[in-house]
């Protein structure tokens, strides 16, 4: 399977920008957007929208509703997965029942990724 890019997508990725779930908007506000790292918000990354991205780590950071519990959620995870890792990124991927319930050890997860990445 190939990767490829979809400009349609900005459009989108602004809109769910704007509409964060409560737990993107927790992560985002009490963690991510402090690090001293660029992270972009809803980005796109070849015909996805990836939730939270860290370019200078290849990083992406994926939080994961009901849908992505079904057989085919997890189907179309795992191809959007393998294209992303063809692209060099490392995927993270936490449920939302993880922000919710387990915060601090999600933070302390993405953070030990970006170390590891960073040396």
């Amino acid at each position: 399977m190939k990767c490829n890019h979809n400009g349609r997508l900005s459009f989108y990725s602004q809109k769910l920008r704007k509409n964060m779930t409560p737990e993107e908007k927790h992560l985002w506000y009490d963690f991510l957007k402090e690090l001293p790292l660029t992270v972009h918000r809803q980005k796109v990354i070849d015909r996805y929208i990836v939730d939270f991205y860290i370019a200078s780590v290849k990083l992406v950071i994926e939080l994961d509703g009901s849908q992505h519990f079904t057989k085919e959620g997890r189907i179309d995870d795992a191809v959007r997965d393998a294209c992303l890792h063809r692209l060099g990124l490392t995927v993270l991927r936490y449920s939302n029942a993880d922000v919710q319930y387990r915060f601090n050890a999600v933070c302390a997860d993405i953070q030990k990724h970006i170390q590891k990445a960073s040396s």
